[in-house]
């Protein structure tokens, strides 16, 4: 322990500054000020080095919180950075988009704010690239088996680098024409800039990891042909099949789903020829009467960049009521705490409606022109409408953001033959295989929607679990046991 009265000292938790909002909405860079070294080293020295550190309990990668938090404060920056690659390859994606439930867990946070542990992670990374200690990391030997890892996210990329490091020659699927899954294509610029992928991309290369975007296996490559070629599988597709409102009026024109709006405007800053003469994209919300139907992180995104092509108003609709200003009781430490929290796109604008359901679209001649919804109330754990409630709302593109129910079962899952769960999930044994014998799933396609932690985190288990499927054995590190059941 670095400082032993460091969280006594030091009772004040800072975090980066935020850019000014008029700023920061001329750009797309991300929305965070820089954050001196020294103030980050005090940050550092509040961790209290518990002799239980409950952080490990709130994270799902087992990260070496502690060790790294001392590492800083002493100005180790070399041997932090090789204790946060210890248990997670993608510090740099993970430091800038998981809640944080390693915070939320911290002992210091019973009394006091939590140490910043997420700041403090993506520091170490940043500098990490900057100093040129991210280097490739090659495999002793090459075992000669062949893996096909279907999908590009946190969860697929991180079992595509555990298994090539171990050996293996691996090729990564994906049918988007650029890798990265949702990283690429549904988090905004404002929160992570693309140059992240990149270059964590150049080293997997380096070290061999093979590429293959725009290809949609199950259409272009059969499921029995990527069998064949393949010694085993790893399917780590997400859940990307949408929720949708099947409410009257759905079929008007200008209701999309949010990951129908939020790849045009990545596409826009990574330079793609998809704009208009007056630099729009085929779907934007420029002098649009904008409403998210959905209150969470992918609802946020959709919020900020309405706001960034130049919005004419925003509304957040949330079915779930206003959340408690501080933890709730029912989430007491060390949960991840139910509260209201206000994002860097909440503080740009818009209105945010609470306890409201939508009932109806309505338009003309074939376009959405508003909404009609009513407030809502907790009965006995359901909703129930609040009497002479009801309001109508304008709007010209209404934005469906209410999360995902689950993979895509046509084409490749299908092709497979693979079981499901009655959660509609990818059914897998507590070693990561599906019904089908080599053939394994991580993430969310076989856990459902869930964080950037657990997906990396099930990427690295499966990965461990792939290597002694083919090799007998392995001693590739796996941050959730194979005791632990994975299914939810």
């Amino acid at each position: 322990m670095a400082d032993p009265q460091g969280f006594l000292k030091h009772t004040v938790r800072e975090t980066p500054v935020r850019r000014p909002v008029a700023l920061r909405l001329l750009d797309w860079k991300e929305v965070y000020e820089d954050f001196s070294t020294d103030t980050l080293r005090t940050q550092a020295s509040r961790c209290m080095d518990c002799g239980i550190p409950f952080c490990h309990n709130g994270c799902p990668l087992g990260n070496l919180i502690p060790e790294w938090n001392d590492l800083v404060f002493k100005d180790r920056w070399r041997e932090s950075i090789d204790r946060l690659h210890a248990t997670n390859n993608f510090p740099e994606f993970t430091g800038r988009l998981c809640p944080a439930p390693c915070e939320a867990s911290c002992v210091l946070g019973i009394n006091q704010d939590p140490v910043t542990i997420k700041q403090v992670e993506v520091e170490i990374i940043d500098r990490a690239f900057d100093e040129g200690w991210v280097q490739p990391v090659y495999p002793t030997r090459l075992t000669g088996k062949k893996i096909a890892v279907v999908g590009s996210g946190p969860a697929g990329l991180a079992a595509a680098q555990q298994l090539t490091r171990a050996g293996h020659t691996v090729t990564v699927f994906e049918r988007a024409d650029r890798i990265g899954g949702l990283l690429r294509y549904g988090i905004p610029e404002f929160k992570m800039e693309k140059r992240h992928i990149d270059r964590r991309l150049a080293q997997m290369e380096a070290e061999g990891t093979i590429f293959m975007a725009g290809v949609d296996v199950g259409v272009d490559i059969t499921a029995a042909d990527l069998q064949a070629q393949f010694d085993a599988v790893v399917l780590a597709g997400g859940a990307t099949a949408a929720r949708d409102l099947p409410i009257p009026g759905r079929e008007l024109d200008g209701i999309h789903q949010a990951m129908e709006f939020l790849p045009w405007a990545n596409r826009v800053q990574l330079g793609d020829d998809v704009t208009d003469e007056d630099g729009l994209p085929p779907l934007h919300a420029r002098g649009k009467k904008v409403v998210i139907i959905g209150g969470g992180d992918t609802g946020a995104d959709c919020l900020g960049t309405s706001h960034r092509q130049g919005a004419a108003s925003v509304h957040q609709f949330e079915i779930m009521p206003r959340p408690p200003e501080e933890r709730a009781d029912q989430t007491p430490w060390p949960t991840y705490p139910l509260m209201y929290r206000v994002s860097s796109a909440h503080e740009e604008g818009g209105e945010r409606v609470f306890s409201v359901n939508t009932e109806q679209f309505v338009g003309e001649n074939g376009k959405v022109t508003g909404l009609q919804a009513h407030e809502v109330k907790m009965v006995s754990g359901r909703f129930e409408k609040v009497e002479d409630s009801d309001f109508t709302l304008e709007a010209d593109l209404v934005l469906l953001a209410m999360g995902f129910v689950g993979p895509e079962k046509p084409g490749l899952l299908d092709g497979l033959g693979v079981e499901y769960t009655d959660r509609g999930n990818v059914a897998r044994t507590k070693e990561w295989a599906t019904t089908v014998d080599g053939v394994f799933v991580a993430g969310d396609m076989g856990r459902g929607q869930s964080l950037i932690v657990w997906a990396i985190a099930e990427g690295r288990a499966c990965a461990a679990a792939v290597d002694k499927f083919l090799c007998g054995e392995t001693a590739l590190p796996s941050p959730i046991l194979p005791t632990a059941a994975p299914q939810r």
